[in-house]
């Protein structure tokens, strides 16, 4: 084993001990592999009238596509969604800067193969909050129809244990610290730049983003909305790491996603659980 690989392993290591206080799961980049999640990443899929924008679908810190969106993306297939994934920044560990330049040459790459003119991004924790970078500083502002945020670190988390991991492996986590330099940058006027719609998924159950209202956004009404699940399912108990995967949060993906504009405020999903 070279001993490059062997250092991956241990510092991956490292920041797994202190994300898994926090109820995520890491994965050392030595073996991430480009498994694709079912439904996504068909090369040949052409977007219908119904649903004329790609899916891109981004995941969090120390996730890979494949088990970020095992739930999601086979559902928006299946619904007749384009759904394209893929994984980026050394398991999303890179600088926010650096993964937003992945993400822009991505979403190039799926809007040369679709033939659209703009895509929709699908983003969980900091897949929620990374493109906004790509949307604010690199271009993506006409080329990005809506932007859904699952639990999105928007305003970063004030749990101590985000910068412990990101001393050992993790600039990502530096950069997602409330108050970072990247968040200031990130989130000065305006928040929510002309172009995109902007839809927030939050729960009040989220132990990683903390508070659980730095998912919200800022802006008008007729381009942004912020949604606490609890609010129209107050049973639903979601956290942090499973969101991804909660019903109800796939139900106002797809509202966002189905409608003109950001998520319908009024909308009330079908609560299970």
């Amino acid at each position: 084993m070279r001993l490059r690989t062997r250092l991956q392993i241990l510092t991956a290591a490292t920041a797994a001990a202190a994300l898994g206080m926090m109820g995520l799961t890491a994965t050392a980049h030595a073996d991430v592999t480009d498994i694709s999640p079912a439904g996504a990443n068909d090369w040949s899929c052409k977007p219908s009238s119904a649903h004329p924008e790609p899916v891109v679908l981004v995941n969090g810190t120390f996730k890979t596509m494949a088990e970020n969106w095992a739930t999601l993306s086979p559902k928006l297939a299946e619904d007749g969604y384009c759904v394209f994934a893929f994984n980026y920044g050394h398991a999303a560990t890179d600088p926010i800067a650096d993964s937003a330049a992945e993400l822009r040459d991505f979403v190039n790459a799926v809007l040369g193969s679709t033939g659209a003119k703009k895509a929709d991004l699908v983003g969980h924790s900091q897949g929620g909050m990374m493109p906004r970078y790509y949307i604010k500083f690199l271009g993506g502002a006409t080329k990005v129809d809506d932007l859904v945020g699952i639990v999105p670190s928007n305003h970063g988390t004030s749990n101590p244990l985000a910068l412990v991991a990101g001393a050992t492996v993790c600039p990502s986590c530096v950069d997602q610290t409330a108050g970072s330099d990247l968040l200031k940058k990130l989130n000065a006027d305006p928040e929510t730049p002309t172009g995109p719609e902007y839809t927030q998924l939050a729960t009040k159950y989220d132990e990683v983003v903390v508070p659980y209202t730095s998912s919200f956004l800022s802006g008008p009404a007729d381009h942004v909305t912020n949604v606490l699940l609890q609010d129209n399912c107050p049973l639903d108990t979601t956290e942090h790491d499973q969101a991804t995967k909660d019903p109800v949060v796939a139900q106002w993906v797809e509202n966002a996603l189905g409608r003109k504009g950001p998520a319908d405020p009024g909308f009330q999903p079908h609560c299970v659980g």
